[in-house]
C-alpha cells in the first residue's frame, strides 16, 4: 500500500489557498462545532481490555461519523466566493457540490486527517484514549475483590493527576495481590510523572518480572529511557519490544525520534519514522499526525544539509508518495 504524506504536499484546502480568509473562519467555525460531536463519541470509548489497534478503530469511526458533514459544510461555506456571472442564469445560481464518500480517496482523507489534526490538538480524551491499554493476560488483573477496589481508586486518582495518592492505592493492592502487573504498571507510570525515574524502571521491571510479554511496562522502559537521556538504552527497549510486538507504530515512532530528535542522526530517523506513519495509517491511529511533523521536520533539516534527494529517496523505499 502507498501512503500519501499530505503534510509535505500541503495538500489541505487551508495551506493551499483555495478558501479565501472569510471562508476559512466558516471552516474553522464548522470545525470546531462537528470536532465536539467527534469529542463526546470518543470519550464514550470503553478502554478495558482493549488492543490499542481496537481502541484506535472506534476512535477513527468517531471521527468518520462527523467526515461526511465536514466535507459538505466546508463546499457550501466555499459557494459564495466561487460564483461568477456565468453560473448566473435566468435569476437562477447553479453551483456544483461535489464529495467524495471513497475512505481510500485523497478527498476524503484530507477533511478526516483535518478533523484529526484539530482533536489531537483540542480533544483531550482522544490522547486519554490512545494512551490507554490495558489488553490484559491471565496476570494483569487481580482476582482479589479488594485489591481491585484499591487498584480502580489508583485509577481515580491518575485521572485527577494525584499521583502520591494513586501510588498509595496501587501499593495496597500489591499487598493484598502481589502479581497484580496492572498495579505495577501504574506505579511505574506514577513514578515517572513524579520524575522518579529509577524506581518507575524497577516498577515497570516489577510487572515484567510477573508478566514478561507486557507490552505497557516494556514500552515505558524505553520512555524513562528517554527522560534520562540513555538513548541507546532507549532504542534497545524498543527493540525488545519489537521482538514481542514487531507491529507496533511505537517502536519506530521512539526510535524514530531519539535518531532525529536528539542524536541528529536524520537518515536513521527518517527511516524509522516512516514506517511508524505507515502502520499509523493501516491501524488508523490519530497519532500518524505526530509522526508527520516528526517527518516534515526532518525534511527540514536534510533539506539544509542538501540531502532532499536522499530524504526522497528513503520515502520512496518506505512506499509514501509526497506527490
Amino acid at each position: 500500500m502507498k501512503a500519501i504524506l499530505i503534510i509535505l504536499m500541503t495538500l489541505g484546502f487551508y495551506m493551499n489557498g483555495i478558501c479565501q480568509e472569510k471562508e476559512k473562519s466558516k471552516a474553522e467555525k464548522l470545525l470546531e462545532e462537528l470536532a465536539v460531536n467527534s469529542c463526546k463519541c470518543i470519550d464514550s470509548i470503553e478502554v478495558y481490555n482493549k488492543s490499542k489497534d481496537d481502541i484506535a478503530k472506534e476512535i477513527s469511526k468517531c471521527i468518520d461519523n462527523q467526515n461526511s458533514a465536514y466535507q459538505l459544510g466546508v463546499q457550501l461555506a466555499n459557494i459564495t466566493d466561487s460564483l461568477n456571472n456565468n453560473d448566473i442564469k435566468n435569476g437562477e445560481k447553479k453551483v456544483n457540490i461535489y464529495m467524495n464518500t471513497d475512505k481510500d480517496s485523497q478527498e476524503h482523507k484530507e477533511y478526516y486527517y483535518e478533523m484529526e489534526s484539530y482533536l489531537m490538538k483540542n480533544c483531550k480524551s482522544i490522547i486519554n484514549k490512545i494512551a490507554a491499554s490495558e489488553k490484559q493476560s491471565s496476570k494483569s488483573v487481580s482476582k482479589n475483590p479488594k485489591a481491585f477496589e484499591m487498584y480502580s481508586k489508583g485509577l481515580d486518582e491518575i485521572e485527577k493527576e494525584n499521583y502520591k495518592t494513586a501510588l498509595e492505592f496501587f501499593e495496597k493492592a500489591l499487598k493484598i495481590d502481589p502479581i497484580f502487573a496492572f498495579a505495577w504498571d501504574n506505579i511505574g507510570i506514577c513514578y515517572r510523572k513524579l520524575g522518579e525515574y529509577d524506581k518507575a524502571i524497577g516498577a515497570y521491571n516489577k510487572s515484567l518480572e510477573v508478566d514478561p510479554t507486557g507490552l505497557l511496562p516494556l514500552q515505558n522502559i524505553a520512555i524513562v529511557y528517554q527522560y534520562k537521556k540513555e538513548y541507546k538504552k532507549a532504542i534497545k527497549a524498543y527493540e525488545k519490544l519489537a521482538e514481542i510486538d514487531k507491529y507496533n507504530p511505537e517502536v519506530y515512532y521512539g526510535i524514530g525520534q531519539i535518531y532525529s530528535v536528539y542524536l541528529k542522526e536524520y537518515e536513521k530517523g527518517l527511516d524509522n519514522m516512516c514506517k511508524a506513519y505507515n502502520l499509523y495509517v493501516e491501524q488508523k491511529s490519530p497519532y500518524r499526525s505526530d509522526a508527520e511533523e516528526i517527518i516534515s521536520m526532518i525534511h527540514t533539516e536534510m533539506k539544509k544539509e542538501g540531502k532532499e534527494e536522499k530524504f526522497n529517496e528513503i520515502l520512496k523505499l518506505n512506499k509514501i508518495s509526497s506527490k
